[in-house]
């Protein structure tokens, strides 16, 4: 039997789309995976050994431009018909999308043909795609226990899974707290400049400089935060970019950082408390932070108030008092089952 995963748009929907192929494959399934362009390659190379990969034209509707939003509905529509007529001659068992708007043609042509549709949706708050690709969806599978933005009067069953991480991160999960007073900042893989200019400058007003400082920031600012921690006697590691994210988040007692949902669900499988500042244009973001605080593993804090000598005041109390961060740490731990509960949702 044959499960056609839809996904596309940027790491965050592919990631948690291969752990699910993977473990589907591992179950004797046939799997193909469809995308759009920009994922082809992170698709292609991770996928697992067997399963297929199909080209979707489409993109994200949100330009600003009406002509580039006539000309991405376009490429959806097209995309969908194609997909219509595909599925009219090998009809998949099933089909799961992973959100975006490379995954609303599959969701559409499987609605056509009444193949059973599962949905998957990354954040606290329901996206743009999956609330239009709701209408044609048999279950909604969440990452959080609550999500904002479902649509009054949706027939879709909404079931909590989480959100599958790399297995590297349910590797570290539990892991105590390093012995050594460490710091993690990240701003994602292109870097947050807001946390580039207050939390050098909060770590200045510090008297405990023994803290040491992992400050993952864009190419263009390493040299000159390595300069500015170097002169100020706190020991740094600066770099733009973080391969072991999973070790480095474990070898950390607390992190500083955006809340996206593959950020905020890595902290909880590690278990790690946090200082997150949502992205103020994403309201995605703000959900998260905001269920993430709910558990007590740290603190949601918007842009306004992100502020040097808040943030100095609250690092010096928190590592100052290491049993707080060890709390924090504890409350953030949520045991991490997603692939196999989405794999059990979508096959039962």
């Amino acid at each position: 039997m044959n499960i056609w995963i839809a996904t596309g748009g940027t790491g965050g929907h592919v990631f948690p789309a291969l752990s699910v192929a993977e473990e589907l494959v591992s179950r004797g399934y046939r799997v193909t995976i469809s995308c759009d362009g920009r994922v082809s390659k992170m698709v292609r190379d991770g996928r697992p050994k067997g399963a297929g990969v199909a080209h979707i034209w489409a993109s994200g509707v949100g330009a600003k431009s009406k002509l580039k939003q006539l000309w991405a509905l376009f490429k959806i529509m097209i995309s969908s018909v194609a997909l219509v007529l595909r599925f009219g001659i090998f009809r998949p068992y099933r089909v799961v999308a992973f959100g975006g708007y490379a995954s609303v043609p599959a969701v559409f042509a499987a609605h056509f043909w009444r193949v059973p549709t599962f949905l998957h949706e990354q954040n606290a708050a329901i996206g743009r795609a999956n609330k239009f690709a709701l209408r044609w969806v048999k279950t909604l599978m969440t990452s959080f226990p609550k999500v904002e933005g479902v649509p009054v009067g949706s027939n879709a069953q909404i079931v909590y899974t989480g959100l599958p991480v790399r297995k590297e991160f349910l590797a570290m999960a539990g892991k105590e707290l390093p012995k050594v007073p460490s710091l993690l900042i990240t701003g994602g893989s292109q870097g947050a400049q807001i946390l580039d200019d207050v939390v050098p400058a909060a770590l200045l007003q510090m008297k405990n400089k023994k803290i040491f400082v992992t400050h993952q920031t864009r190419p263009e600012n390493v040299s000159r935060l390595q300069k500015l921690y170097a002169d100020n006697k706190i020991k740094a590691n600066v770099l733009s970019f973080i391969h072991d994210m999973a070790g480095t988040i474990s070898s950390s007692s607390l992190v500083i950082g955006r809340s996206g949902a593959s950020t905020v669900v890595e902290l909880e499988t590690i278990g790690r408390g946090a200082i997150l500042v949502p992205l103020g244009i994403n309201p995605d973001q703000a959900a998260n932070a905001a269920s993430f605080a709910k558990l007590g593993g740290g603190f949601s804090v918007s842009q306004d108030k992100f502020t040097a000598k808040w943030l100095s005041a609250t690092l010096t109390e928190l590592f100052d008092n290491p049993s707080r961060l060890e709390k924090m740490a504890k409350k953030s731990l949520v045991k991490n089952e997603a692939v196999k509960k989405i794999s059990d949702e979508i096959t039962k």
